[in-house]
């Protein structure tokens, strides 16, 4: 993988704030011109540095304000059984991350929903229905202390 200089990284700092400034205010930021600026970050994104640009939403104005993190873990820990696990956690739209974990628990879900019933639901008539989960554990959210998406570059 290709280096990062401090030009890159600054950018990808600024970018992670806010996706939306544009390379104009990025160069004026970083004292440069807007065609360097722009062909850094063409190269990140081809490189894979950037992955996505997207819209944070405010959970609470979506109404999915229950937030629950939710330990599975699985009977048994052969290959098929932990695909099949990690292919359809895919389809489920209420769980925003999925972790394959090391130690006692094999998966860590977040999952977002409206209300404790929508997540009783969500438990009983899709998460139940994947096979070989053996135990789950969920844990609710009270407040929300630190929430980002910036990764410290």
């Amino acid at each position: 993988m290709e280096q990062l200089d401090k030009i890159d990284t600054k950018i990808l700092r600024i970018l992670q704030k806010d996706a939306k400034k544009t390379t104009k205010e990025i160069a004026t930021t970083l004292n440069l011109t807007a065609s360097p600026v722009y062909e850094r970050i063409r190269r990140l994104e081809s490189l894979g540095y950037i992955k996505n640009y997207v819209a944070i939403l405010d959970k609470k104005l979506i109404n999915r304000s229950v937030t629950t993190i939710c330990q599975v873990s699985m009977r048994y820990h052969n290959e098929a059984f932990i695909e099949k696990f990690e292919q359809e956690i895919q389809n489920l739209e209420e769980v925003q991350e999925c972790y394959h974990m090391a130690g006692q628990v094999d998966f860590l879900l977040k999952i977002n929903v409206r209300s404790l019933d929508e997540y009783h639901d969500f438990v009983k008539y899709k998460l139940s229905k994947i096979d070989n989960i053996g135990v789950l554990n969920s844990t609710f959210v009270l407040k929300e202390i630190k929430h980002t998406s910036e990764y410290y570059i």
